[in-house]
């Protein structure tokens, strides 16, 4: 009876050991570079993981909406004469939404790259 108990445990312990393991082994530590990549010569000013500006999410957001934008717009227009004005309603309030979601952007500052 506590085999299966016993079994169990060691089934959910030893894989977050493990992996916990593995993650130590190959993290990136905090130390210096001790070999420096070729770049010309010049010593990098940043590491290599550095993050991104948030100012380029918000950019990629936005790309994202409006590359779903036309994803709609595409099957909406075969079908929209079928449809009639409750499609032509329906893309106007999609639209909006994105123009909400622009200004929003706009006023965020995503849209500024000085």
């Amino acid at each position: 009876m506590y085999l299966g108990v016993v079994v169990m445990a060691v089934a959910a312990v030893v894989p977050v050991f493990l992996l916990y393991g593995l993650h130590r082994r190959t993290a990136v530590t905090p130390d210096p570079l001790e070999v420096l990549p070729f770049e010309s010569g010049w010593i990098p000013e940043q590491h290599a993981l550095s993050r991104y500006h948030v100012r380029w999410y918000l950019a990629t957001l936005l790309f994202l909406a409006f590359d779903v934008e036309m994803l709609f717009m595409y099957p909406w227009a075969v079908v929209v004469a079928e449809i009639g004005t409750t499609a032509v309603v329906e893309m106007f309030l999609f639209l909006a939404a994105l123009f909400v979601a622009v200004l929003w952007a706009w006023r965020e500052g995503a849209l500024r790259w000085v």
